[in-house]
């Protein structure tokens, strides 16, 4: 419950990354089975983004324009996926002589790959940039939908709220200053998520009592996430983040496939 607390701290800090914490910590502490934790993650992670996003659309670090555009077919992929293709996923997905993917390790293994993909651009300061007006002019809103939507598949097979991934893209697709980016992902990741679990309403069992306390917790964490964002520099934040990122991702392959 304690660690909890941690994901609204990252939340309230860096605007999304939440899920990197949320989904170890419900399999690993709460030893919930890891596809219905990233349903679990969803509600933990959009609930918690909503109530972060209030002090930042109160700063006018959030752009709603670029956030329907970039959310909308986030949202639609991301509903598809949880409603109707991950229950449509055969579990094991694949076996090979003795080798079986099964469904769970494949949500982590992505989750994982992901999480080491995405800590490149934190560590190495890839989205370090000052807003551009003359980028923002250019700005091909085809591939801003198009990112969403991939980036909406790709958070509903692992229950992400994707700020890991929406954040570096939207400052190197839209050329926007990293504080609103922050502030808009929070926009785009609370109604992804929320949409997202919707959909696994019907289709998981829910334990409310648990899931309502770990987001009480990082509730409260995004307040303490939100007065650090203040005080400290955001990339050296970031930087921080990525290298803590790094280290979870690779964990996670480790201990899934080699260590099993």
């Amino acid at each position: 419950y304690a660690v909890s607390i941690l994901i609204g701290v990252v939340l309230g800090m860096l605007g999304g990354g939440g899920s990197i914490l949320t989904i170890p910590v419900l399999v690993y502490l709460f030893h919930v089975e890891p596809v219905l934790a990233t349903a679990y993650s969803l509600f933990i992670v959009g609930t918690t983004s909503l109530v972060a996003a209030i002090p930042k659309y109160k700063e006018h670090l959030i752009n709603l324009r670029t956030g329907f555009l970039f959310g909308l077919p986030s949202i639609a992929t991301m509903f598809t996926t949880r409603k109707w293709i991950l229950p449509s996923m055969p579990n094991p997905l694949f076996s090979v002589f003795d080798f079986q993917l099964t469904k769970s390790a494949f949500v982590l293994g992505l989750f994982a790959l992901l999480m080491v993909l995405a800590s490149y651009s934190m560590i190495t300061g890839a989205s370090n940039q000052k807003s551009n007006p003359r980028l923002i002019a250019k700005i091909k809103w085809h591939w801003v939908v198009l990112e969403g939507a991939l980036i909406g598949f790709l958070t509903g097979l692992i229950g992400a709220g994707g700020g890991f991934l929406i954040i570096p893209a939207l400052v190197l697709l839209t050329g926007l200053q990293i504080k609103v980016a922050v502030g808009t992902s929070l926009f785009i990741i609370a109604i992804n998520s929320l949409i997202g679990f919707s959909g696994d309403l019907l289709t998981h069992p829910m334990e409310w009592p648990l899931l309502l306390k770990i987001t009480a917790l990082a509730i409260a964490g995004t307040f303490i996430g939100n007065y650090f964002s203040k005080k400290i520099s955001q990339q050296k934040l970031k930087k921080i983040f990525g290298w803590f990122t790094l280290s979870i991702g690779l964990w996670i392959l480790v201990k899934e496939f080699v260590i099993g």
